[in-house]
């Protein structure tokens, strides 16, 4: 919208540059073009502003598919005026020379203009299309029809407006249509998802069992090595109690060689020793059997009185003298005096050494001598 002011009867017009403006005095054209600024005197004065930038048009309209569905269909369609002269010719664009709004509804028409032709395209395309084949490529189809309706509609040409590009945004079914669309996608959708729940299901089962088959597998080598691992400490055990007892065998055999050894020695030492002692005893008895029984007697009283308390002083009385003298008037009494009695009779006790018998000969001891 141009700004005006007013200043003495006068006013001052500053437009745009996007903003094609005409200036019209006394039915002669004075200004013309876009971006202008000048006074004018508003009784005598016509203007007009034409917009010539590109400008949006959003249009919503029904339309009725092959099969008897209604559709929504969305679009936005992109014009300019390209000529601002002929626009204006055909269209109000005239503005109130003291504010500067237009007078008429120029923009409103043009967007009729547009959204009817866009409609009756959109609709002779969607009339021989299915629900199903608009939902899926009538979006470009309709694009490109209205676009081909609005290079040859002769209207827009003769107003000067030009096309710069159509947007097919949507083509919509009824709610209810449209829900009941979506329910088969979304039952495969969901078909979909609890096929790949099964199947992570199934795998991660498969991944337990194929778990629990590795654990198994693991303990039944485990019960295996711990299985050769007993038979082989028993083998070792066999083993040590063979090679000990083969150990205690050779030492029992030892030890026992060595106690038949020992008893053999021992066995010999003793027969050599009865040997020699039954030697001694053999030539005892031959010396006692060669002895006179006086000397036998002799014998008999030393052993007597080896045995008999010690004797430190013999008293011999008078019935025993008597009975020696006796004797001694006899001729063995007389060799039995020489044999040693007159030793008794002087009150003497006699010791005796051991001889090979184990007995001791008699020597003298005499009175008061210790044993």
């Amino acid at each position: 919208m141009a700004d005006i002011m007013k200043r003495l009867g006068w006013r001052h017009l500053r437009s745009a540059p996007t903003a094609h403006i005409r200036h019209h005095r006394r039915g002669q054209l004075v200004h013309d073009g876009p971006g202008l600024g000048f006074w004018f005197r508003a009784l005598a004065a016509a203007l007009c502003e034409v917009p010539v930038d590109d400008r949006e048009e959003s249009m919503v309209f029904h339309a009725r598919t092959a099969d008897f569905q209604d559709v929504t269909v969305q679009a936005t369609v992109t014009y300019r005026i390209a000529e601002p002269a002929t626009a204006a010719a055909r269209l109000d664009f005239s503005i109130d020379p003291d504010t500067g709004v237009w007078r008429g509804a120029p923009l409103k028409q043009i967007s009729t203009l547009l959204t009817e032709t866009a409609q009756q395209h959109a609709l002779d395309v969607l009339a021989r299309t299915p629900l199903a084949a608009a939902l899926v490529d009538g979006v470009a189809a309709v694009r490109e029809r209205i676009g081909d309706g609005f290079a040859s509609e002769p209207r827009l040409s003769a107003t000067g407006i030009a096309i710069v590009a159509v947007r097919v945004v949507a083509i919509r079914p009824e709610p209810e249509v449209e829900r009941a669309l979506r329910t088969p996608a979304r039952e495969q959708i969901q078909q979909d998802a609890d096929r790949a729940t099964y199947e992570r299901r199934a795998m991660a089962v498969q991944r337990e069992r194929a778990i629990a088959e590795n654990e198994l597998a693991s303990k039944i080598e485990l019960a295996r090595q711990e299985e050769r691992l007993v038979e082989q400490r028993g083998a070792n055990a066999r083993r040590e109690a063979e090679e000990k007892a083969a150990a205690d065998g050779v030492r029992t055999e030892a030890e026992a060689l060595r106690t038949v050894r020992l008893a053999k020695a021992e066995a010999e030492a003793a027969r050599g020793v009865g040997e020699a002692r039954a030697a001694a005893q053999a030539a005892w008895l031959r010396v006692h059997a060669e002895v006179e029984p006086a000397t036998l007697h002799a014998l008999t009283g030393t052993r007597l009185a080896e045995n008999l308390p010690r004797i430190d002083s013999l008293t011999i009385s008078p019935d025993v003298l008597t009975g020696l003298l006796a004797k001694l008037g006899t001729p063995g009494g007389q060799a039995a005096v020489e044999g040693g009695e007159p030793a008794r009779a002087r009150g003497t006790t006699t010791e005796r050494t051991p001889g090979p018998s184990g007995s001791a000969p008699a020597r003298p001891r005499r009175r008061g001598e210790r044993e």
